[in-house]
């Protein structure tokens, strides 16, 4: 099954407390087509400029990666420099260069029109309405946002999250667009606007899933040694909605996503208050049980 991204691809400088690396391989679209590709075809729709290295078009032609959407424009590509602090949390912007993403206007070529899996990474609002204006029957559509169009294109965003299935976000752009601090409630919120499905991204924390069927926890997969966290939620965007595609009973996401959005998700309800009693003999008490769990970064 064929998977549809509409995004960024572009030019990186990045810096951690490990070292630092210019114009490397970036953006939205490249990160989840990359991780897409591991699972099922994908068809990418993006503008690069002229300076924009062939070798980064191979590597995506080497994964099977359908570039028919992607254009090449005079100009200069998208470019965003970005520095870590020894956290790896969120990055302090140092420079953003849209150059020829400035006008990028998103056109599908007739083939990507009917393709059923659709991907909107984290672009510009009113650019993800053109295109599910322009595709004819997709069975699910997800979508990625970030602050910045949260705070600045509120409107066209909630028109978006109307129309989508799964609206992936990460916990401070949750609470943001909640204007709530608890995420179970700011997740009861956001079901509210009208996604099926939202997906919060927690970093080392793994990830958290809210529907009306209620709450699903993954883990993170616990790593030693963690250099750039780049485009890591849009890899795991990737990841997902790339099996999904490839065989979408895996996840049984069927009853999340046939349900109707409500505003009142089945989350877990507070324990009722009862009086002390005695505790029982020690025979008749469950055996005591232990998780583990890892972060990743």
């Amino acid at each position: 099954m064929k998977l549809l991204v509409v995004g960024s691809i572009a030019l990186d400088t990045v810096e951690t407390p490990f070292g630092r690396e210019e114009n490397i391989l970036g953006g939205s679209a490249s990160y989840f087509s990359l991780a897409a590709s591991m699972f099922t075809d994908v068809c990418a729709v993006a503008v690069v400029g002229k300076d924009f290295p062939e070798e980064h078009l191979d590597l995506f032609r080497s994964k099977g990666i359908a570039l028919g959407g992607v254009k090449r424009e005079d100009g200069r590509t998208f470019r965003w420099e970005g520095k870590y602090g020894y956290d790896l949390g969120d990055p302090e912007t140092l420079g953003t260069h849209l150059n020829v993403f400035e006008n990028f206007k998103p056109v599908l070529p007739e083939e990507y029109r009917n393709i059923e899996y659709v991907f909107l990474a984290n672009i510009d609002p009113e650019l993800q309405l053109s295109v599910l204006n322009q595709i004819r029957s997709p069975k699910l559509v997800a979508c990625d946002t970030m602050n910045y169009w949260i705070e600045n294109k509120l409107e066209a965003l909630k028109e978006v999250i109307k129309r989508v299935d799964i609206l992936m976000l990460n916990d401070s752009e949750t609470r943001i667009l909640a204007k709530e601090p608890r995420i179970t409630h700011a997740a009861r919120t956001v079901l509210g606007l009208g996604p099926k499905v939202l997906i919060v991204k927690r970093g080392e924390y793994g990830a958290l899933m809210f529907s009306k069927e209620g709450i699903f926890w993954a883990p993170s997969y616990p790593l030693e040694e963690v250099i750039d966290p780049t485009g890591a939620g849009d890899s795991f965007a990737g990841g997902f909605l790339g099996m999904l595609a490839r065989d979408s009973e895996t996840f049984r996401l069927e009853r999340a996503l046939a349900a109707p959005a409500v505003p009142e998700p089945a989350l877990p309800a507070a324990p009722e208050r009862r009086s002390r009693a005695p505790a029982p003999p020690r025979a008749a008490q469950w055996p005591p049980t232990s998780s583990r769990h890892g972060g990743l970064a």
